[in-house]
């Protein structure tokens, strides 16, 4: 996994998973990843060491993916994304195709 797949894919979790984080792991995720801080900026920010915000950040990822390891959001949410290009494509077929129409919504609703 390259290092813009795993930046995308934390920030799809954090998307997904905020909530479930304290308000200082969201503010270090936060810096970090989306305001795009570097370590020793948040550190500063925080008037603590540069190894106690890496810490932080990894526990934190290392939460992220124990948490969709369990609930599977980001999973779910790439699989209907996956069914609704499908479904896309078959309604702009000339001929549509009612029982692949009916196979993609049943597939949609299994993932609810």
């Amino acid at each position: 996994m390259t290092m813009l797949e795993k930046t995308t894919r934390i920030n799809f979790l954090f998307d997904f998973y905020q909530a479930l984080l304290t308000p200082k792991q969201r503010s270090y995720m936060t810096l970090y990843y989306l305001d795009d801080y570097s370590l020793g900026e948040i550190a500063e920010e925080f008037n603590i060491s540069r190894q106690a915000v890496y810490d932080n950040i990894k526990r934190t990822e290392s939460m992220l993916e124990d948490y969709e390891e369990k609930l599977r959001l980001f999973h779910k949410f790439q699989e209907r994304g996956k069914i609704m290009r499908q479904l896309d494509l078959c309604l702009s077929e000339e001929d549509i195709n009612k029982e692949k129409i009916d196979q993609y919504l049943n597939l949609l609703k299994e993932l609810d």
